[in-house]
């Protein structure tokens, strides 16, 4: 095959109308989170007015919901702790997953999401420590200053504050990772446990097979217990963010495919079927649903923390 040959065969590869229709499906994505992020988000950061304004909207996102926890009786420093340790783990998981499969491993989905959660969880940790610090500090002023504190809101007895101010584009950002993280960790480790786990039998137990079930499980299981401390919640103007990630890995394997002749990590990125379209609008609306699972299980949590430590547990409002 001649290289004229070549690159008629790939220029006839990109060039129809399935991946046209597939461009348009992950282009719909982006233009619509990216409009709702800006309709509703994007004005909010120079507003200085707490939620007890009227004015201001209910999804608006306080700086001290990153990194406070959902009952006074839990110190923010605990949940500093946790994703300390959830970010190490992940950490580690990711490193022995390179050193035996190499850099070839974030061909894959699964890495990609395993990567954006571990991500979560530094930044976490980052937010974690600006927020205790913070903490600490209020409690300090009120001890020197004799002032009744409620050092867990950073309120005093007059309900003002200097630290509760609206949240800035790094805690929206962080809170968008961990929306996309959680949608994408349910499709991935759904999709092993329920779909390719039972295939999973004839690989012999070792490290190979202790490494996938435990990078199939324990992204999500992490999420959950920081949504069970974590004072924040969703906001749902951000529910198409959910599908961002795997737009942007889509994105990603289109750019390299179209650069190198390699096989595709999944048979339904294939653009030659002519179904293909249809596999690219359901992979990507299968994120939604995943989406309202975890939604739900953070809406047990209100509701189960509320009933079992109701002087203690403090909703965001």
């Amino acid at each position: 095959m001649t290289a004229d040959t070549e690159i008629t065969a790939t220029s006839n590869y990109w060039l129809n109308w399935r991946f046209f229709v597939c461009a348009l499906f992950i282009l719909f994505y982006l233009v619509v989170a990216t409009i709702l992020i800006l309709k509703f988000e994007g004005g909010r950061k120079s507003n200085p007015r707490g939620r007890d304004n009227q004015k201001v909207a209910p999804e608006v996102v306080y700086k001290e919901e990153a990194w406070n926890t959902c009952l006074e009786s839990i110190h923010p420093a605990w949940l500093l702790c946790f994703r300390m340790f959830a970010f190490i783990t992940l950490l580690t998981l990711l490193v022995i997953n390179v050193f035996i499969d190499g850099m070839s491993i974030f061909f894959f989905y699964t890495q990609w999401t395993f990567t954006l959660v571990t991500t979560y969880f530094m930044f976490g940790c980052v937010i974690s420590i600006y927020g205790c610090q913070k903490h600490w500090a209020q409690a300090r002023r009120g001890s020197v200053n004799g002032v009744s504190l409620d050092t867990e809101q950073g309120t005093n007895e007059s309900g003002h504050s200097e630290d509760r101010k609206i949240a800035g584009g790094w805690i929206y950002a962080f809170q968008i990772m961990y929306q996309a993280s959680a949608g994408a960790s349910m499709l991935t480790d759904l999709v092993f446990w329920i779909i390719l786990f039972p295939y999973l039998r004839s690989i012999p137990y070792g490290v190979d097979l202790v490494l996938i079930v435990c990078m199939h499980s324990v992204n999500a299981v992490f999420l959950l217990c920081d949504s069970f401390e974590l004072l924040g919640e969703f906001c749902l103007c951000l529910v198409l963010m959910v599908t961002s990630h795997f737009d942007i890995f889509v994105i990603f394997q289109w750019l390299v495919h179209a650069y190198y002749n390699l096989w595709w990590p999944y048979p339904f990125l294939d653009l030659t079927p002519f179904y293909a379209p249809f596999w690219y609008l359901a992979v990507g609306m299968m994120h939604l649903p995943c989406y309202c699972a975890f939604a739900l299980l953070v809406k047990f949590k209100e509701s189960l923390l509320s009933r079992l430590f109701p002087e203690s547990y403090r909703k965001v409002t």
